[in-house]
């Protein structure tokens, strides 16, 4: 369907302002959004285009129309076309973004494109999974082990064989150096995550009880993850 067949219904879509919320507001967004029914839909108000947002709802059977109405104020309408009531959960959305308008709201919008560019532009060469594993030895390198220990929960949930994950960390200790792996990644919550993984494979358990587990422990809970 095109935004002419359904822009009638919006007056009726219930309006969510999340300028200046701080936090994952995603998953709340997404639970509103499956009770939904086909026809319906919401309207967001983001100081930003709201990108992050569009592949989430795509799944979930959402159709959208953006338009900015002032310097910092963006209204994304989502109508539903199609009930996919499972829909393409992504982890982790890039919930710091939310951050960048409190220090300028231009500054909100560049960043939210830049993410955009990196990730999910279609002219990238490297395979999604290869780019997070190159993200995720970049933050240890740098000492952002919360930014790694996401790459690598997403990487796992996303397909990446856990033997891939095995190279990484083999590498990190060749690059880093036995005592910097043994005091600086050996206790993060990165390699706990990784340990998580192997221990729960070498169960027999199935690979979404391990996602899940993933999620609930490496998730924005962990005061060791959250952003």
């Amino acid at each position: 369907m095109s935004y002419a067949e359904w822009k009638e219904k919006t007056a009726a879509f219930r309006q969510i302002d999340v300028r200046g919320i701080q936090g994952n507001f995603f998953q709340g967004i997404r639970h509103q959004a499956m009770q939904l029914p086909r026809g319906s839909g919401l309207e967001i108000v983001q100081s930003f285009d709201p990108i992050p947002l569009y592949e989430v709802m795509e799944g979930l059977g959402f159709e959208h129309h953006t338009e900015q109405k002032g310097d910092a104020e963006f209204h994304a309408w989502f109508c539903r076309v199609e009930e996919k009531q499972e829909g393409k959960e992504i982890p982790m959305r890039p919930a710091a973004l939310t951050n960048m308008p409190l220090i300028d709201e231009k500054l909100g919008g560049i960043a939210v494109n830049f993410w955009d560019l990196t990730w999910n532009d279609e002219h990238r060469h490297l395979p999604y999974e290869m780019r997070l594993l190159l993200s995720l030895t970049n933050a240890v390198g740098a000492g952002r082990m919360r930014q790694a220990t996401r790459e690598l929960v997403k990487a796992y949930i996303h397909g990446l064989d856990s033997a891939a994950l095995d190279d990484v960390f083999e590498l990190l200790a060749w690059n880093q150096g036995i005592g910097f792996f043994s005091s600086e990644i050996g206790p993060s919550a990165l390699f706990a995550a990784y340990k998580t993984i192997k221990n729960m494979e070498k169960q027999g358990r199935e690979r979404v009880e391990i996602c899940e587990a993933l999620k609930e422990k490496y998730g924005e809970k962990n005061p060791d993850v959250k952003v």
